[in-house]
C-alpha cells in the first residue's frame, strides 16, 4: 500500500467552500482503480490548512491512473482554484519494524 500526503493551503476566506466542493470531489477519487481510502484533516494552529492523505494499492495507481484519467480533469476543475500555493504531493510506504 501507498499512502498519498498533501498538504494543502486554502485561500483565505473559502475554508467552506472548499470543504463543500472536497466532499463532492471525494465521490471522484473513491470511484478510482487501486483507491483504499482518503481523509481530510483540518490544521488546528493554521487556518486554511489541511492535510489530504490518500491510500492506493500501488505508486502507479495514483500517479498514472488516477493523474492520467478524466476524472482527474474534474477533480482539478472542483479543487485547484482553492490552492495557494499549490499543494506538494508525496508518497509514503510503511516501515516494517517487526524486522531486525
Amino acid at each position: 500500500m501507498i499512502l498519498e500526503a498533501a498538504m494543502l493551503q486554502v485561500r483565505a476566506g473559502q475554508d467552506q467552500d472548499f470543504e463543500k466542493a472536497f466532499r463532492e470531489a471525494s465521490r471522484i477519487i473513491s470511484s478510482m482503480r487501486g483507491y483504499r481510502s482518503h481523509e481530510l484533516q483540518r490544521c488546528l494552529e493554521e487556518k486554511g490548512k489541511y492535510l489530504l492523505l490518500v491510500r492506493w494499492e500501488t505508486l502507479e495507481d495514483h500517479t498514472l491512473g488516477f493523474r492520467g484519467s478524466p476524472e482527474y480533469q474534474e477533480w482539478k476543475k472542483m479543487l485547484h482554484h482553492f490552492y495557494d500555493p499549490f499543494p506538494t504531493v508525496e508518497h509514503f510506504e510503511q516501515v516494517d519494524l517487526t524486522k531486525a
